[in-house]
């Protein structure tokens, strides 16, 4: 009988629950962002579209950094990588208070792309580093049980923000309080910043492939003189990155999954305000849930991966969210909302398994893999925009327009997730 591989060694738990934390810190920004987008239109009077530029700094921040992060990982090691992008995401934390202090959307969205660039670099980093912390073969749970804690994030940050961005009437023509929110934030990171430098992260070798001692990569020549055929042939596969069809088919399920996520949040608030005639505030609180939806899920997701495979998982999810989608277009009061709340659920896995099965067997081509998958984000930059357009004029009719991103996900899970070369 084959005994089935753990789902991480002991020696790596200290560091996983470390790098499982960092996926929190993200989710916290990437929410807060999406309440911020309704702020702003009180706020500094942006219209709907106009708003949606926030998820373009933040998203397109993704493009601009995902390969250098990737790069500074591979020549400086995971650790360093964290820190690196901990230390970007403080900056872009306080850059907040000299743009209210300026009253500035450009300068707004200069710090939030600088708040972007460190957590490109956070993702870039975290999910090889987590998918090293143990066998390739329980890679895919190990991701998903982290990004659980996104989840957990993505509900911190609407409560932050609802009281206290949008509690009272929502449109109070100060900025203290945005202020006060990413002082605190940034303080946070630089405590876990200098709590990560005291961690000794153990020698790991990667889940897809390619060893790292001490954090510095084993190379396939030191592989093969030290007679580990196997390692050195997995640290140098003979086919070039871009001739793995299932990574340029996770890159682009990638690019078109971020884009659904960034519409679908950040008008998630005024689909409430607009359709069903909430306050901000309550629309906001109502937005926890529909985080705690997405938690609900990746838990579901990932008890339920040690029986269906993560492909499977994806596809179906895919198809209930495209359904989702076009029960809230329809605008039917709680039946749609209701509709609303569930597209998080099936959201959920979406983002972890696209990012393991785009990593699986590509042995030293992982770290830069990982860059390229991280960069397929930036599909969240320009897709609110789009839907901002949409929403203008009528907000349920603009979620039809991310059926046709879960519907490239759809085909990824069904059939595109083969590891074959072209």
């Amino acid at each position: 009988m084959i005994e089935k591989p753990a789902f991480t060694e002991k020696k790596f738990i200290v560091t996983f629950l470390f790098v499982t934390s960092l996926f929190l810190l993200w989710g916290v920004a990437h929410s807060i962002s999406d309440v911020l987008n309704k702020h702003f239109q009180n706020v500094l009077h942006l219209s709907k579209s106009q708003s949606g530029l926030i998820q373009f700094s933040v998203f397109g921040a993704y493009f601009f950094m995902s390969i250098p992060a990737g790069l500074f990982m591979k020549r400086f090691g995971y650790k360093n990588g964290v820190i690196l992008g901990l230390l970007l995401f403080a900056l872009g934390a306080f850059m907040f208070v000299p743009a209210a202090d300026r009253v500035s959307f450009p300068f707004f969205r200069l710090a939030l792309f600088v708040l972007g660039c460190g957590m490109a670099t956070l993702e870039t980093v975290a999910h090889p580093f987590v998918a090293a912390l143990g066998h390739q073969g329980t890679s895919d749970r190990r991701i998903n049980f982290s990004q659980s804690f996104n989840a957990l994030g993505t509900m911190i940050g609407p409560a932050l923000g609802s009281s206290l961005l949008l509690a009272g009437s929502g449109a109070a023509g100060d900025l203290a309080s945005v202020k006060t929110l990413y002082t605190g934030i940034g303080i946070v990171l630089l405590a876990v910043v200098v709590a990560f430098a005291f961690v000794k992260v153990p020698a790991v070798t990667s889940a897809h492939g390619a060893e790292e001692a001490g954090d510095k990569e084993v190379t396939a020549q030191k592989a093969a003189t030290a007679g580990n055929a196997a390692a050195a042939q997995a640290a140098a596969p003979a086919k070039k990155l871009f001739q793995y069809r299932h990574f340029v088919w996770a890159v682009i399920a990638q690019f078109f999954n971020v884009a659904a996520q960034a519409g679908t949040w950040g008008f998630f608030i005024n689909y409430g305000h607009d359709v069903m005639g909430f306050t901000d505030a309550s629309a906001a609180n109502y937005m926890i849930v529909f985080m705690a939806m997405m938690a609900l899920g990746r838990i579901a997701g990932t008890s339920l991966m040690k029986f269906v495979a993560p492909h499977k998982m994806l596809a179906a999810f895919a198809f209930g969210s495209m359904v989702m989608c076009c029960m809230v277009a329809q605008g039917w009061g709680w039946f749609s909302f209701s509709a609303l709340l569930m597209i998080n659920f099936f959201f959920s896995i979406m983002f972890p398994t696209i990012f393991s099965l785009g990593l699986k067997s590509l042995g030293a081509h992982t770290q830069q893999a990982s860059s390229f998958i991280s960069m397929g984000v930036v599909g969240g930059a320009f897709f609110p925009f789009v839907m901002g357009l949409v929403a203008n004029h009528d907000v349920a009719k603009a979620y039809y327009l991310p059926v046709v991103c879960y519907f490239i996900i759809f085909l990824f899970g069904a059939c595109l997730y083969r590891v074959k070369e072209l």
